[in-house]
């Protein structure tokens, strides 16, 4: 997978991804993500690897250990997703995925999504911290 470090200012790109490289799950589904989004021609997302640029996590206002928990999307008007919120504006830019996007508007299903996402990106930190993945 091509690494865009770099190549996110905001009139190259219509967003940035943040993730953490050194997680195999977190890794596995940003490339299926990132595959399916390139497949459909959305071409302009930079994908930023905090793991292997830890001072990217600076550029959405937080700590390196907050997005290596969290998926971060910052938005070419400056505009930050997390979490759940982050994967509803990537799969609202993706052809096919754009009704998961609105799932999330549904009352009850967003707020369920993000619990569920926290839940799991915790345990999955404290996994990969336990294996010494970073």
């Amino acid at each position: 997978m091509r690494e865009d470090a770099g190549a996110h200012a905001p009139d190259r790109a219509s967003g940035t991804v943040y993730y953490n490289g050194a997680c195999p799950v977190c890794r596995a589904g940003i490339e299926s993500q990132r595959r399916r989004m390139e497949a459909c021609g959305v071409s302009d997302i930079a994908w930023i690897d905090v793991h292997a640029h830890p001072d990217a996590a600076l550029e959405v206002g937080t700590s390196l250990e907050a997005v290596r928990e969290r998926l971060h999307v910052r938005a070419a008007d400056g505009h930050i997703d997390v979490g759940a919120d982050a994967f509803a504006r990537l799969w609202a830019l993706t052809p096919g995925q754009r009704w998961g996007a609105r799932l999330l508007r549904v009352p009850g299903v967003g707020p369920a999504a993000r619990l569920a996402y926290d839940a799991f990106a915790r345990l999955l930190y404290r996994w990969n911290r336990a294996r010494k993945h970073w």
